[in-house]
């Protein structure tokens, strides 16, 4: 950090979880903010509905215009859900899981915040300083409240945070294109088989759970730390982003294997996300391309011997169905979305002729050479963001030019 840049406490420029200081009727509209309005790839949240107050006064977060939302439940932080809410209304409500800071305008810019909120280290050390059980785990209004803020003048700040949107939205173009290339293998399914809610082609259907065998996963002991040591890949619900999977953000030792409950599941393998507060928001389904193993909030879902089943369309089977799923989500008394037995046993897998599932499986790979060649820039976009967002907080980006931003951008561009 540039000793010329002073640092100052987040509390002191900023008011946390502030309350709410305007005065409202009953039957006053305002905006409403669900987790799954703010979405990690864009700086500002926009509600896309609205409620009575009398709706929302109880058992929600209050925040204004131009606050900055910071999701404090596990994986939602470290996913970067951190945004400067802009309700249409100019007073909002959300969910409980959010902290509200707002900062002092005189001092602090709100995009500069959101910013400096997402750096990848500050996310990192926000979930070692998370209190709470496994699956409820919650980034502490004291870590937000101490956290040491660079603060350079309000006209540097905005035109740091100028910059790093211009580089963020390049990022967020490819993220549009992968994500339109998703909707295109969704498209062939539905072409293919149709709707599995509605059955269209008649074919036979079973029970998820009469056709695979459900696998429950696990945490290692934290206190082994040569449980933790090794290359097995581990995977969470915050690693299930792609529909492919051949890594995991952290990885066990293959010890685990034998001294502990914890299975290897082979490759090709579907996983579905069954607890967690992102089940408010969606269904996650992935393919495992590799042998690895999965925490307790997920579920493996492997054909039974005597079944012919896809890993790809089965996949695809599931996600054609996520709304549904999503209505049989329960919770626990101590507020854990979960997805139970029951509700696994009530999805509904159409089975096709296999040569059929394959010819789906065939087509869909065509549709990934597409997004692999996407997919593959993705990391040095976020390495070169990464690194404009260092120098940002360490001081340097006040060198940088406008010609050097145009240079670095082109090169995105050209990726």
């Amino acid at each position: 950090m540039s000793s010329e840049i002073p640092l100052t406490r987040l509390q002191d420029v900023t008011e946390l979880n502030p309350s709410l200081d305007a005065v409202l009727a009953d039957d006053d509209v305002v905006s409403f903010l669900p987790m799954s309005a703010v979405d990690a790839e864009n700086v500002h949240a926009v509600d896309a509905e609205t409620r009575r107050f009398a709706e929302v006064s109880k058992g929600y977060t209050p925040f204004m215009l131009d606050d900055v939302l910071v999701a404090k439940i596990t994986p939602c932080f470290e996913n970067g859900k951190i945004a400067q809410a802009k309700p249409t209304r100019g007073i909002g409500f959300g969910s409980t899981e959010f902290h509200v800071v707002r900062p002092h305008r005189s001092k602090l810019d709100p995009r500069y915040l959101v910013h400096f909120l997402r750096q990848e280290r500050i996310r990192k050390e926000g979930e070692r300083k998370m209190t709470g059980s496994a699956g409820q785990r919650r980034v502490p209004e004291h870590f937000l409240a101490n956290l040491q803020v660079p603060l350079p003048p309000l006209s540097e700040q905005r035109r740091i945070a100028a910059i790093l949107d211009q580089a963020d939205e390049l990022r967020a173009k490819r993220r549009a294109a992968l994500k339109k290339l998703d909707e295109l293998t969704q498209s062939i399914f539905l072409d293919m088989f149709g709707d599995p809610a509605t059955n269209p082609k008649g074919y036979v259907t079973r029970s998820l759970t009469t056709v695979c065998n459900c696998y429950s996963g696990g945490t290692p002991s934290k206190r082994e730390s040569r449980y933790w040591t090794g290359g097995l890949p581990w995977f969470s619900p915050k690693d299930l982003k792609q529909d492919d999977l051949f890594d995991s953000e952290d990885h066990i030792n293959e010890l685990v294997l034998s001294e502990t409950s914890l299975k290897l599941l082979p490759a090709n393998t579907v996983v579905v996300v069954v607890r967690g507060m992102i089940l408010a928001h969606t269904f996650p389904v992935s393919v495992i391309r590799v042998p690895a193993t999965i925490n307790q909030d997920l579920k493996a879902l492997l054909p039974k011997a005597s079944i012919e089943l896809d890993a790809q369309f089965l996949a695809h089977c599931l996600r054609a169905q996520s709304h549904a799923v999503l209505a049989s989500v329960s919770e626990s008394a101590h507020g854990t979305k979960r997805l139970d037995a029951e509700a696994l046993a009530k999805i509904a897998v159409a089975l096709p002729p296999f040569k059929l599932q394959q010819e789906f499986a065939r087509r869909v790979a065509k549709a990934e050479e597409s997004k692999a060649a996407l997919r593959a820039s993705l990391p040095q976009l976020d390495s070169l963001f990464a690194s404009l967002q260092e120098r940002a907080f360490r001081g340097d980006m006040m060198a940088i030019t406008q010609g050097e931003v145009h240079r670095v951008t082109g090169r995105w561009k050209e990726t």
